[in-house]
């Protein structure tokens, strides 16, 4: 095999940038000692947090695939004049800062916005709620679940919507018994990103709602009010529990992929 020197340096900053990423993880599982991970699962409010977040992140994921995977089919499918401004659009909440994300929320969910009124009228104040929380949460996530359930439509073969059309399939027929089944990899996929993003948002949430506590935020209040030492515990287990679910829905996608591998055989 002849030696490549390029591919040896390349290699090489590639080591760099793993040792980047891993190291940093690497060194707060260390300084924090089994005692504290346990202390800091039995604490009930750790526990209500994470909880929360899960929920939260989950529901909002949920809620906004019912638009967002028609609206990626729609990219996919169809050509229309600024649809180039239409997918930038999609793509700005990964860009600005997301406690301005946060500000813009806020914006149209306080008591003084159309929406906030709205839903005053009824009782109902987003601010501080776990529907705000879940906007904040949805606003900077979306665009993982629309760009990948539209890679997911686009891969579909054309020819076999209209193959099905010109059998009189309806396009609703259409959409749910090809498109869907067929781009279902990535839009799971993507489904999951947006869920996982959720968990870990921050700058937005913070801005539209300090309690109720979701655990990226309760990090952030152990260190200001105790310090480094406090909040790295926390740190650990919310890592642990995204890497876990993270690796669930992986294995539980990848199963029922397989399983709809199988029957198709």
């Amino acid at each position: 095999m002849k030696f490549n020197l390029l591919h040896l340096f390349f290699t090489f900053l590639g080591a760099l940038v793993l040792l980047f990423i891993v190291g940093p993880l690497v060194s707060m599982f260390i300084a924090t000692s089994p005692i504290e991970i346990v202390e800091t699962v039995k604490d009930e409010e750790v526990q209500k947090s994470i909880w929360l977040t899960i929920g939260i992140s989950m529901g909002a994921t949920l809620f906004f695939a019912t638009a967002s995977i028609p609206f990626a089919y729609l990219l996919a499918r169809k050509e229309f004049v600024f649809k180039k401004l239409v997918k930038s659009i999609i793509d700005l909440p990964i860009v600005i800062p997301h406690s301005a994300a946060g500000i813009a929320i806020l914006g149209i969910i306080s008591r003084d916005s159309m929406l906030g009124k709205a839903a005053d009228s009824v009782g109902l104040n987003f601010v501080g709620h776990p529907i705000g929380i879940g906007l904040a949460m949805a606003f900077v996530s979306i665009p993982f679940l629309i760009n990948a359930a539209h890679d997911g439509f686009k891969a579909v073969p054309i020819r076999l919507e209209q193959a099905a059309l010109t059998l009189k399939a309806s396009p609703a027929r259409v959409f749910f018994t090809i498109s869907l089944p067929l781009a279902w990899r990535n839009i799971v996929s993507g489904l999951i990103m947006m869920f996982a993003r959720g968990m870990s948002e921050f700058g937005a949430v913070v801005i539209v709602a300090y309690h109720p506590m979701i655990t990226p935020v309760l990090i952030y209040e152990r260190f200001g009010a105790f310090g480094l030492k406090y909040a790295r515990p926390v740190s650990v287990v919310f890592i642990i529990v995204c890497v876990v679910v993270f690796i669930g829905l992986r294995m539980l996608t990848s199963k029922k992929n397989q399983l709809r591998i199988n029957k198709t055989v």
